[in-house]
């Protein structure tokens, strides 16, 4: 019985060219990842999947595993995760390993705190398919979120029958932030929502997903303020 990481990584990012090489406060990107995952003690084995040799080579000199170089129909900004998560997880069973659960951590989401992994895990019961990690939004469908309608009207995205008057009043929705995804082996292949899915809540500074440049910016401003709390504390 084994719980691997995944770690998916492809080397085209558009936004952020070469962003999971960069250089974030003295690490490659990536590697902030990989080093939360070896602080877990649920995780038992780290794996990328990258299509890139260059991130392979850092990934193993930080201790990930990476067993091969993804495909190239698998390397594409139109490819989805789950796919590459499945490929990625039956290579690592061709191997021998017997891989009981799977946690996916994305390596442009570096805020988060390794207590978030383990509690993202430990949601995973017998009765859970799949954990899946947000925050609590800062737009909300029943109150100020709103779309186009086939007629031309700008209306709710979710309306109520009773109409609501605040923010406060609205029912909570989250974002996903895209940060942790936890399956059992035999649940993996049901992907978010086929079965039922509970939810990690973290706050909005741990969810910052690099996308852009300024996504950038603002994690290496978050993290400086995170060591400087954490060195004045010791």
């Amino acid at each position: 019985m084994t719980t691997i990481c995944t770690i998916c990584a492809r080397g085209g990012s558009k936004g952020v060219p070469r962003k999971n090489v960069r250089m974030l406060w003295g690490k490659p990107l990536i590697a902030h990842t990989i080093e939360q995952a070896q602080a877990c003690n649920l995780i038992d084995a780290i794996y990328v999947s990258t299509d890139d040799e260059e991130i392979a080579a850092i990934a193993r000199e930080y201790g990930a595993i990476v067993p091969f170089l993804r495909p190239a129909e698998l390397a594409t900004s139109e490819a989805g995760k789950l796919p590459v998560i499945i490929h990625l997880v039956e290579h690592v069973e061709t191997l021998g390993v017997d891989v009981t659960r799977v946690v996916d951590l994305d390596p442009t989401s570096p805020l988060r705190d390794v207590a978030d992994i383990t509690a993202a895990v430990a949601l995973l019961d017998t009765d859970t398919d799949t954990v899946i990690t947000a925050y609590p939004a800062d737009k909300n469908p029943y109150f100020n979120m709103v779309e186009a309608k086939e007629d031309g009207n700008i209306r709710l995205v979710k309306p109520s029958s009773d109409g609501v008057a605040s923010r406060q009043a609205a029912p909570d929705v989250y974002a996903m932030n895209a940060s942790i995804y936890v399956w059992h082996r035999d649940t993996l292949a049901k992907g978010l929502w086929a079965g039922r899915t509970r939810l990690h809540e973290m706050p909005h500074e741990r969810s910052v997903d690099i996308d852009s440049e300024i996504d950038f910016k603002l994690v290496e401003l978050l993290m400086g303020e995170t060591r400087k709390k954490e060195s004045e504390n010791v």
